[in-house]
């Protein structure tokens, strides 16, 4: 656990949080800051900043536990964005692996996740190729 991790200290009781599902190595709560009614955060218990650094074991439980509340969450619209910021450079505000589950409607006015990036690269044949090598590359 890292010490002065907002997240740790949820899991240690040290901060209130309302709890809606806890395994032995995973946590699901609600936002203290939700974005809808509803949005709820599942963290897995033991610090891991990136979601490849996490335990086989752990990574398993975690994502149960998305699955299992995920179907509580979902009940509230009927539709729920499943979002994990994986590093600070791609919007992590907490250095620690959390999974949001955020009920969304019409009303919320955010649309599909490609209406959110503005600034979408415009890549070549050979670019978009060298990309996917990159990614098939073990």
């Amino acid at each position: 656990m890292a010490m002065d991790c907002i997240f740790c200290k949820i899991i240690k009781k040290e901060i209130p949080a309302k709890i809606i599902a806890e395994t032995e190595s995973s946590l699901a709560f609600m936002d203290a800051f939700p974005l809808t009614k509803g949005h709820s955060l599942v963290i897995p218990k033991t610090h891991y900043e990136k979601i490849q650094d996490i335990s086989q074991k752990d990574n398993a439980d975690l994502f149960e536990t998305v699955r299992k509340v995920i179907a509580k969450v979902d009940k509230l619209t009927d539709a729920t964005l499943v979002a994990v910021h994986n590093g600070k450079k791609s919007g992590q505000e907490v250095p620690h692996v959390h999974v949001h589950l955020i009920p969304r409607s019409p009303e919320d006015l955010v649309g599909p996740v490609h209406s959110m990036f503005s600034n979408r690269p415009k890549m070549s044949e050979n670019e978009i190729n060298q990309i996917y090598q990159k990614l098939k590359a073990d």
